[in-house]
């Protein structure tokens, strides 16, 4: 048997792939991926944001972590406090309910990247995974378990 004979004779490699891919896309719609990755950021941001407060005034930690910890730049600590914290909490709300959901997920990849740059840069494995949610729905919107499909908003 030749090498074109071996190569045009039975199924093949690549013809099987394909159909793997097809099963695997009908077993895991777009729609649940998107939902997955709204829920699992928008909950980290979510604990996070509710760790910067008592009530519903900022903990004086909060503030001492921006002055003495997180080394940002360009921006006064207590503005950051205070930007972060409402951001954490408003920006996660809007990706959990599927609510201007692109716009939340922007928002939230802009902080992942100040926290991956002037934060915690050895935590870019996380970081990562963090914004491949943020990029998965900035890009293909909410899905249709969302306020924003609801709305009409996105398609």
């Amino acid at each position: 048997m030749t090498e074109t004979t071996a190569r045009h004779s039975g199924p093949g490699l690549r013809p099987r792939l394909r159909a793997l891919n097809a099963v695997a896309a009908r077993l895991v719609p777009l729609d649940l991926a998107q939902l997955a990755a709204r829920l699992a950021v928008g909950i980290v941001f979510w604990q996070s944001a509710r760790t910067k407060v008592e009530g519903v005034s900022i903990r004086e930690q909060t503030y001492f972590l921006f002055e003495n910890v997180y080394d940002l730049p360009l921006i006064p600590s207590d503005w950051a406090a205070v930007a972060a914290t409402l951001g954490e909490h408003a920006l996660s709300v809007l990706l959990i309910a599927g609510l201007a959901s692109r716009f939340a997920a922007a928002g939230l990849l802009v902080m992942v990247a100040v926290i991956q740059v002037f934060v915690f840069p050895e935590a870019w494995v996380l970081h990562g995974t963090w914004a491949a949610c943020l990029l998965l729905v900035l890009s293909r919107g909410a899905g249709v378990v969302s306020l924003d499909r609801a709305l009409g908003i996105d398609r």
